[in-house]
């Protein structure tokens, strides 16, 4: 028997307009997800308007149609009237022992260049190396303590707007924030925005300039083939681009927003002034 939480709350009058909410986002008419769904036309707009309430089967079912991430397929189940079913599970827990083994592994591998690993949310959860190596070059250990770390860890969004932080090291400042503006509004809305997201984006915004530069439908046409972030400080400068992983078919929360990110040398003189910086 299907348990459902206290019939009083009132986030259980809410499941329809989430329903809504995610059906316009991913540009579904009430007709698509019925047909995609199985579900008849006529019980999806009952399920919208209120006048029905679906079955735990039913929340799961039509949030699979529409690629809902965990964690708000979660926030579903709770405005149906149902628990949560999926777990948030911390990388240092037990029974994570052989997927951190593998992002170790992936870590390794990306020396003698920067491998990071970073929640939904931007904050520095893993680190090779070499990425140590990279944060130490642009900013003392101790400004990074001072300006960027939040509950044990440091936010890459805000090390990288904040004065203190990478942005006066940043030889394409116009493209590279504009760029890191749209992804991170980009993936607000595509995974669900929440009131960390918002509160991210909306500190970013107010340090000075960056609401002047985040004009995300008019940038001008690039010629290069990928987007790279040039760095500079004194006589070192450096150049790089990054591939994106992430794990595949995930159950957990956790894994679901990991993200591995793998800095490459963009040009002949960074990997030379890297290595350099290696040797040092």
């Amino acid at each position: 028997m299907q348990q459902r939480t206290n019939a009083s709350n009132p986030t259980l009058d809410s499941f329809g307009l989430l329903l809504k909410q995610w059906r316009s986002q991913r540009g579904f008419s009430q007709l698509d997800l019925a047909v995609t769904s199985q579900v008849s036309q006529r019980h999806i707009s009952f399920l919208e308007s209120g006048r029905a309430k679906p079955s735990r089967e039913m929340v799961l079912q039509l949030a699979e149609v529409l690629e809902i991430p965990l964690r708000q397929q979660n926030l579903m189940l709770t405005a149906a009237g149902f628990t949560p079913i999926h777990a948030e599970t911390d990388l240092s827990a037990p029974e994570m022992a052989s997927i951190r083994k593998a992002i170790d592994f992936m870590l390794r591998q990306q020396e003698p260049y920067p491998a990071i690993v970073v929640d939904r949310y931007w904050n520095l959860l893993l680190t090779n190396h070499a990425a140590n190596r990279l944060l130490n070059a642009f900013i003392a250990p101790e400004e990074l303590q001072a300006h960027f770390y939040r509950d044990g860890k440091v936010n890459l969004m805000r090390a990288m707007f904040h004065p203190q932080g990478f942005r006066p090291f940043v030889i394409n400042w116009d493209d590279f924030s504009v760029h890191l503006l749209q992804r991170l509004h980009r993936e607000a809305i595509a995974e669900g925005e929440s009131e960390q997201s918002k509160t991210l984006l909306n500190e970013l915004m107010s340090y000075p300039g960056i609401a002047e530069v985040w004009q995300p439908f008019t940038r001008t046409t690039q010629n290069a083939m990928l987007l790279t972030v040039h760095l500079k400080r004194g006589n070192l400068e450096l150049e790089f681009f990054s591939t994106i992983a992430t794990l595949g078919t995930p159950y957990d929360i956790t894994l679901q927003e990991l993200r591995i990110e793998c800095l490459f040398p963009a040009n002949d003189s960074t990997e030379h002034h890297w290595k350099q910086l290696l040797k040092s």
